[in-house]
This record gives structure tokens, C-alpha cells and sequence, in this order.
């Protein structure tokens, strides 16, 4: 019988991390903003733990507008100070400035590429060094940790899940065929 990652062993009460690993971590995301909500989550949790986020999300959804690229792109100095002003989401005006600054990033990727996701699929060849360098280029406030959590977190890097997790499997069903042939596996 296959066995749940060590994570979900180690915190078996942690019904929301649970829920997120059972459902959307290491799964393939198409859309647009929901690559760029998971990206300015990801970049929301640096310094903090993930239950935080997971428990603002929600919040997070509202205040960003739906992670509305567009939407997002047009924030001006109103939209800014409200997030910052917001306590139900992480109020740093470092990482409020990145939301809004990658979503123009991203207006321009998908002016170029057709999508955000396309541009993504581009470079799936890419290993962690290589999308490490090419995000921290390309957008703000994205390191290392940031850049590998996003990537694994929307199944374009392995390693979100134990092979023997139940759920590594149901990852592995969901992945483009391109995916799952050899890249980086």
C-alpha cells in the first residue's frame, strides 16, 4: 500500500496542507492567473511558513482582485496603499511591489508568447539552476527556494511528491505527455 509523502506523516492534523498536497500540489496549472496567483503565493510565504498563506488565501484571492493579471498590471498608489493596509494578506510593501511588478512581467511574456504558460513550456527544458537564473532575470523577488517551490508546486520540476505517495501518481496522470517523457525525471 503506498505510503503518503513524509510531510503529511510527520503533521497528520494539518487538514489544510493535507488538502493543498492532496489537490493541487505538483499538479499542472494552464491557467494563466492561476500560475501567477501561485507565483505571488510562493513569493508571499518566503520568511514565513505555508499554513500562513493557505490560511490567507482566500483573503489573498479577494485582495488581488482574483489574481486578475490584467487587473493586477493597473495597480497604481490607491491599490498599493489598500494592500498594505489589508491585514487579512501579508502586508510588505516589498512583496505587494513584486505582485504588481510581475504582472506586468507577465503582460509582456504573454504579448510575446501568447501566454504565461506558454512562455513556461518554453523553457521546461531548463533545470532548477537554469529556471533560477532565467526567473531572478526576468522577475522580481524570486530567488532560489521561491523559483524551485513555484516550479514543483506546478509540476514543471519533479520532486513535489514521494514516488510512493498516492498522489505522485494522480500528478503523474495529469502532466502533458512532454512532461513526463524524460524531462528532468
Amino acid at each position: 500500500m503506498p505510503s503518503y509523502c513524509e510531510y503529511c506523516l510527520n503533521h497528520p492534523e494539518d487538514i489544510l496542507n493535507r488538502g493543498y498536497h492532496d489537490s493541487q500540489y505538483g499538479f499542472p496549472i494552464s491557467d494563466d492567473n492561476g500560475l501567477f496567483e501561485r507565483l505571488i503565493l510562493e513569493i508571499n510565504q518566503a520568511g514565513l511558513s505555508w499554513i500562513t498563506i493557505l490560511k490567507k488565501a482566500d483573503h489573498f484571492h479577494r485582495a488581488y482582485d482574483g489574481f486578475d493579471i490584467q487587473t493586477v498590471a493597473g495597480y497604481g498608489e490607491a491599490e498599493t496603499a489598500r494592500l498594505l493596509a489589508d491585514a487579512g494578506i501579508i502586508r510588505n510593501r516589498l512583496k505587494v511591489n513584486a505582485a504588481i511588478h510581475n504582472a506586468k512581467i507577465i503582460e509582456t511574456l504573454q504579448a510575446e508568447f501568447g501566454s504565461f504558460k506558454n512562455w513556461l513550456d518554453a523553457n521546461a527544458h531548463l533545470d532548477h539552476a537554469g529556471w533560477t537564473k532565467l526567473f531572478k532575470k526576468t522577475f522580481v523577488f524570486t530567488g532560489g527556494e521561491i523559483v524551485n517551490e513555484f516550479l514543483m508546486s506546478t509540476g514543471y520540476l519533479p520532486g513535489a511528491h514521494d514516488q510512493d505517495c498516492p498522489v505522485f501518481l494522480e500528478v503523474e496522470k495529469q502532466q502533458p505527455a512532454w512532461m513526463s517523457k524524460g524531462k528532468q525525471r
